[in-house]
């Protein structure tokens, strides 16, 4: 598991969406929007719109919420704001590779936001293509380890049609083509396994092992700063920081 998975799901358990939650489930809202405003409001003939919808259910949004956000992206409940995409990518500290993804309704200030986060970070924002190359589109769906026996988990993920089952530390990594990801959630919990996130996300090919606190918590201070601002979506990162570290820092 890269590091920066395994911090989400450190996030997660400690209840820091939660400090968040109004901030986090605009935007939630807003890329669920943007997907049914793209590709229609069936979440089974529109890919974006059922990763959304999955990510929405991994932090616990209501299903009120989520089917009023896709009424507003149809066109059912009303247009919102013009949002696009937009992607930055760049190095963290200790050479980290980092992707940014963003929904906007104006470019020049997310963009500005984004490149001053990097230059207090000791980052460098870089051009398209600069480390796009080092990651790959995947589902990932993240169980935790306690009490499970990973050869049940692993048929589980199997029937669903997942591609791998990794052990790291604490949790349980399972991935899949992106297309697979909801079929593989589905299937896990309905073999009776607690899935703590599921969501679409940016697999590193390598990563840059990080053994220094102090180098750690340079490098989570830029994705965590990424993340608070409100155009920011996700951030991916090629890190790879042992969990003791990345627990000490969350504590």
């Amino acid at each position: 598991m890269s590091g920066h998975s395994k911090w989400s799901s450190i996030k997660h358990k400690k209840g820091a969406a939660d400090a968040r939650r109004g901030k986090l489930f605009s935007k939630l809202t807003r890329a669920i929007i943007v997907a049914a405003r793209e590709g229609g409001a069936d979440p089974a003939a529109n890919l974006a719109l059922q990763n959304a919808i999955e990510k929405a259910r991994s932090y616990s949004m209501p299903k009120d919420n989520i089917e009023r956000a896709i009424a507003k992206g149809s066109g059912a409940a009303g247009d919102g704001a013009a949002y696009e995409t937009v992607v930055y990518e760049g190095y963290g500290p200790s050479g980290v590779a980092v992707i940014v993804e963003a929904l906007t309704d104006n470019r020049n200030r997310t963009a500005s936001d984004v490149r001053h986060v990097f230059a207090k970070n000791d980052g460098n924002l870089g051009g398209a293509g600069a480390v796009a190359w080092l990651f790959e589109r995947r589902g990932v769906v993240l169980v935790p380890a306690h009490g499970v026996d990973e050869d049940e988990l692993t048929l589980a993920a199997a029937e669903g049609g997942a591609d791998d089952v990794a052990l790291e530390g604490s949790t349980f990594q399972i991935t899949s083509d992106p297309e697979l990801l909801s079929a593989v959630r589905e299937a896990v919990e309905g073999a009776g396994f607690a899935v703590d996130s599921a969501e679409l996300t940016m697999v590193p090919k390598t990563t840059v092992q990080v053994g220094s606190e102090t180098e750690a918590k340079k490098i989570l201070r830029l994705i965590d700063q990424l993340e608070d601002s409100d155009d920011v979506q996700d951030v991916y990162a090629n890190f790879d920081i042992p969990e003791q570290v990345l627990e000490a820092v969350a504590s």
